[in-house]
């Protein structure tokens, strides 16, 4: 493929970003690299009863935080500007008004009413109204009014809309690279409007012109855009414009397999499903998940590389990523598969990264008298960190390398903690005492030594001996933990749980 391959991401800023729309992002991006081409963002912001304030910030940040740089948009600029729909007001009315003139297209001038009169007596029949071929001379329009009606209309300012004339009794034959053939009936397609009385143009018609005039050479979006392809290639055809490669992704769906993922799944299941926090919702990058590892997992809604790797960076995916493995079917989303690919990524980050995000939260820690070393915390998580999904589970973890436990676990003390338990505790206090050098590796040995010279058994003593230092029966390798917090504190700890266990 050449290197001219433009791509565009054209969201609405009508909320925040949904995991879907930055799958579909993804997925542009993926493709436009990977042959050298260009990632272009378009604000589609006509609808201005649904603009939300600060939804296209959202958007703009959402991409920056996985980091899908785009080539030209609103805050980059570009040869093929403005970025924004509602900049480029001025552009699409000659292109409707081309299509009346040519006889593609009609003035509309039926009132809200009417149309819902239409409806209601369509319903009352069990029938569905539709504004097409079979009833267009019978409406008020430019079709079934005179020259001079509709002049006197113009004129005198009568509202109306410009809808697309769609052919009759035609089967246009649809190619997308993800489904293949598609075969449509045009005497099924309604005439839709392709501008509005408020003076703006629809999706469909600022899609078009906007895709065209910004050269973009391939579509990649969402399955429900599947519905208008038809009116697209309708449209190109009555433009006499080069058509795009259409691709269309398929849907997200609820971890049940069932249905689409929505905003409401995510409060029922506890997961995250916009990439940022939107007003009460909690984003991914809030609750902790790293931005490769969003990346990794939204790559495999709906894609896999066909191979057995799983761990992808956004580089090895731009190598890896072609349309042709992205399935038709829906994909299920799978809130444990997010957290897996989180934990195999902490694995993968260097330990002063995630040192430097726990000891922030250290700071913060309101429990804690004495804020530990940079060095000493960098310790910790490296004897921790495999067992966390989350940098926030650090905490939980290895609270007890910051301080003394307050209480011991009712479980582990019932079981472990035996009549003569107290004695064999002050020996082996005795023996932490008398050990140099403080080493994990020495320690050990003296305790085992002991455990084989006096015929112990290891369960009547390293189970107590953690519950003590610890308050529980959790942690990485008893004898480091020893060697962490150091002879004075291990002393101390040990003989109060002596005295109040």
């Amino acid at each position: 493929m050449s290197s001219s391959i433009r791509v565009r991401f054209a969201p609405s800023p009508t909320g925040p970003l949904h995991i879907g729309g930055l799958r579909t992002a993804l997925f542009n991006y993926l493709f436009a690299k990977k042959h050298n081409g260009k990632f272009i963002l378009r604000i589609e912001d006509t609808d201005q009863n649904r603009f939300v304030e600060g939804a296209e910030n959202y958007i703009i940040q959402s991409l920056e935080w996985i980091g899908l740089t785009i080539d030209e948009g609103p805050t980059k600029g570009g040869a093929f500007g403005p970025y924004r729909q509602s900049e480029r007001k001025n552009i699409y009315k000659k292109y409707a008004e081309q299509l009346i003139k040519e006889g593609k297209a009609y003035y509309a001038f039926d009132t809200p009413e009417e149309l819902d009169g239409h409806r209601k007596d369509h319903e009352e029949k069990g029938k569905t109204f539709i504004y097409n071929w079979h009833n267009r001379e019978k409406l008020t329009n430019s079709i079934s009014l005179t020259k001079e009606e509709v002049d006197n209309k113009l004129t005198t300012g009568t509202p109306y809309v410009i809808r697309f004339k769609s052919p009759e009794k035609q089967e246009l034959t649809l190619q997308d690279e993800i489904r293949g053939e598609i075969k449509i009936d045009t005497s099924t397609l309604d005439d839709k409007v392709l501008f509005k009385n408020d003076g703006l143009p629809t999706y469909h018609l600022a899609n078009i012109v906007d895709d065209h005039l910004m050269e973009i050479t391939h579509v990649i979006r969402g399955e429900e855009w599947l519905p208008s392809l038809a009116l697209h290639h309708l449209l190109y055809d009555a433009f006499g414009w080069k058509k795009p490669s259409f691709s269309h992704l398929p849907l997200i769906l609820k971890p049940t397999g069932k249905g689409k993922l929505s905003k409401r799944d995510g409060e029922k299941g506890g997961f995250p499903v916009f990439p940022l926090s939107w007003k009460d919702s909690k984003g991914y990058k809030e609750s902790g998940y790293f931005p490769e590892s969003v990346v990794n997992f939204l790559a495999f809604l709906g894609w896999n590389p066909g191979t057995e790797q799983e761990m992808f960076s956004l580089q090895e995916l731009t190598q890896a990523f072609k349309l042709d493995r992205v399935n038709k079917s829906g994909a299920r989303f799978d809130p444990d598969k997010t957290k897996w690919y989180n934990q195999q990524w902490l694995q993968r980050k260097p330990n002063a990264e995630l040192t430097s995000e726990f000891f922030e939260l250290l700071k913060e820690n309101k429990s804690l008298t004495k804020i530990p070393s940079l060095a000493y915390t960098e310790s910790v998580v490296n004897l921790i960190k495999e067992r966390a999904v989350f940098v926030s589970d650090f905490w939980e973890l290895s609270d007890y390398f910051f301080k003394a436990p307050e209480e011991f676990s009712e479980k582990a003390r019932k079981k472990h903690w035996k009549e003569n338990t107290a004695s064999l505790m002050q020996l082996a206090l005795a023996i932490l005492n008398s050990t140099e050098p403080f080493s994990s590796k020495v320690i050990e040995e003296n305790i085992k030594n002991w455990i084989t010279k006096d015929e112990l058994s290891f369960g009547k003593v390293m189970p107590p001996l953690r519950l003590a230092i610890v308050g529980d029966l959790k942690g990485p390798h008893l004898f480091d933990i020893i060697e962490m917090i150091g002879k004075e504190e291990s002393l101390k700890r040990l003989q109060i749980a002596i005295e109040c266990l």
